[in-house]
C-alpha cells in the first residue's frame, strides 16, 4: 500500500488540506466541516493531516470518534484507535424512578447520561467521522469543551435518527473529485447514480479486482424458476440490507429456513447470526480488549440458554474475530414477545445457585454472592435495515431496494449501496 507521501492527490484534496491546516493553526472558529462523497478520499486525507502535517498522536492529542460503536470499530480495524462521541463527552448514571403499575408505586432503575464536566486536556483535535449521523444537540455538547473539531461526513447519507444535523448542510469544504483508485470501481459508479437520484439500470458490471455489481428485477428472484439464484444470493452475501422491518423479519425467517434452523424456535440458535443493539462499554468481544460490545456489532450466537423472567445467556463471536466471549446475559423478550422485556440499561443479578433475577428482586438481597451484570440486547441479523447498517461496511452486500418507502429515496439507496466494498447485488422493483 502506498504511503500518504506517495499518493497522487486530487486538486480538491490539495485545496482541502490547505484550508484545514490554515483553520487549525490560524482560525478562531472551533470547528471545520469537511464533506465528501464515497470515493473522494476523505479518510486518506485526514490520516495525512493528523499524522504527517500536524503530527498528532491518535487517542492522545487527536481523538477519533464516531456516532456509533460499530462505526468506531471500522476505524479501529484499519489501525486507528477510536471511540464514540457519546463515550467521550457523557458519563452514565444509574438513577431510581417510580412508575405507577396497576395503581401501585413500583421502584425501577434506569441509565441516564450526563455531560462530563471536562475531558482530557491533552486532546488538541477531535475528529468526528460519519458526522451526518450526529445530531445538532450532541454537537453543541461536544463544542462546549472548547476543543477544535474536524467534522467529516457524507452529505448524501441518511440523517441522524430522531434528530437533525444542520452543520453538514453547509460544509466549509466539499471533496468532489473521485480519486483515481475509485474511478474503476463500479460500486462507486452505481453509488454516484443513486446519489443523483437516477434510476439504476439492470446490469452486470465489473470484475473481482475492482468491484462487482449486479442489479436484477426483484420479480426475477421472487419467481420459483430462479429459486436457486435467490438461495445463492441470500446465503453468500456477507450482509442483506432492507428498508422495512416487515421485510427484515420475512427475510430473516427465509434465511433461517434455508440454513436448516428450527423456525418454530424464535431464539437465536447455534452459530446463528445476531446483532448487538445496545452499547455495553464494560464488555469486550476480544481477549486483547480492543473492541467493545457495542450497538451494531454483528456476530454469531453459541450455546444459547434461557431462564425465567425473560433472561437468557449466550456465547458470542464477533464476525471479524475468532475469540468467543462466554456467558453474556441478554433480554430474551424481543425474540419471544417481539419487544424488549427490560428498560434500557437494566442490570440483573447472577445468584450463587446459577439463576438470574432483575436487580431489585428480593432474592438478590438475600444472596451475598450475587453478581451484578449488564443486560445485553441482541436481534437476528441475517437481514438488517439500512439505518442499522449505516456506519458499517461489508465485502459483499445484497440490497432489497425499498427506497420507495422513504421520503428521501436517493439518500436511502446511496447509503445502502455504499455499505459494499467489493461486491454489490441489488434487487430492484420494476
Amino acid at each position: 500500500m502506498a504511503t500518504t507521501e506517495e499518493i497522487e492527490w486530487t486538486q480538491s484534496q490539495k485545496r482541502a488540506r490547505k484550508e484545514i491546516l490554515d483553520w487549525y493553526h490560524d482560525s478562531p472558529k472551533q470547528y471545520f466541516v469537511l464533506a465528501g462523497y464515497a470515493g473522494t478520499g476523505k479518510t486518506t486525507l485526514i490520516s495525512r493531516i493528523v499524522n504527517v502535517d500536524l503530527k498528532l498522536e491518535p487517542d492522545v492529542s487527536a481523538m477519533f470518534v464516531t456516532p456509533t460503536g460499530k462505526a468506531a470499530t471500522v476505524i479501529i480495524r484499519k489501525g486507528t484507535k477510536a471511540g464514540t462521541v457519546h463515550r467521550l463527552i457523557y458519563q452514565t448514571i444509574e438513577e431510581e424512578y417510580v412508575e405507577i403499575v396497576q395503581g401501585k408505586e413500583v421502584r425501577r432503575r434506569r441509565i441516564v447520561f450526563r455531560k462530563k464536566p471536562d475531558i482530557d486536556s491533552a486532546i488538541k483535535l477531535i475528529i468526528v467521522d460519519e458526522v451526518s449521523m450526529v445530531s445538532d444537540n450532541m454537537l453543541q455538547d461536544l463544542f462546549s469543551f472548547g476543543v477544535k473539531c474536524l467534522l467529516c461526513g457524507d452529505t448524501a447519507q441518511l440523517p441522524p435518527v430522531g434528530g437533525t444535523n444542520t452543520l453538514l448542510s453547509s460544509p466549509d469544504f466539499t471533496l468532489t473529485d473521485i480519486v483515481r483508485q475509485a474511478w474503476d470501481n463500479p460500486i462507486i459508479q452505481i453509488a454516484t447514480k443513486a446519489r443523483n437520484g437516477e434510476r439504476l439500470p439492470y446490469c452486470n458490471l465489473g470484475d473481482p479486482k475492482t468491484g462487482d455489481v449486479h442489479i436484477l428485477p426483484a420479480s426475477r428472484v421472487d419467481n420459483w424458476h430462479y429459486a436457486e439464484d435467490r438461495k445463492k444470493m441470500l446465503l453468500h452475501a456477507d450482509q442483506i440490507i432492507v428498508g422495512r422491518n416487515a421485510t427484515r423479519h420475512k427475510i430473516n425467517r427465509e434465511i433461517r429456513s434455508l440454513l436448516g434452523y428450527d423456525v418454530r424456535n424464535p431464539l437465536p440458535q447455534e452459530n446463528e447470526k445476531i446483532i448487538c443493539t445496545l452499547n455495553n462499554w464494560e464488555t469486550f468481544v476480544d481477549y486483547e480488549e480492543r473492541y467493545n460490545l457495542v450497538n451494531g456489532i454483528i456476530g454469531y450466537a453459541h450455546d444459547v440458554r434461557t431462564y425465567e423472567q425473560d433472561i437468557g445467556q449466550l456465547n458470542f463471536r464477533a464476525e471479524f474475530l475468532q475469540d468467543v466471549i462466554a456467558d453474556l446475559v441478554f433480554d430474551t423478550g424481543i425474540f419471544l414477545q417481539g419487544e424488549y422485556a427490560y428498560d434500557f440499561g437494566q442490570t440483573v443479578l447472577a445468584l450463587s445457585d446459577g439463576s438470574f433475577v432483575p436487580k431489585g428482586d428480593k432474592r438478590g438481597d438475600k444472596d451475598d454472592e450475587a453478581l451484578e451484570l449488564r443486560l445485553n440486547r441482541f436481534e437476528l441479523a441475517h437481514a438488517i435495515t439500512c439505518h442499522k447498517a449505516q456506519g458499517s461496511e461489508f465485502d459483499y452486500v445484497a440490497v432489497f431496494d425499498e427506497s420507495y418507502a422513504f421520503a428521501d429515496k436517493a439518500r436511502w439507496l446511496y447509503t445502502a449501496v455504499t455499505r459494499a466494498k467489493k461486491r454489490l447485488f441489488i434487487l430492484r422493483g420494476e
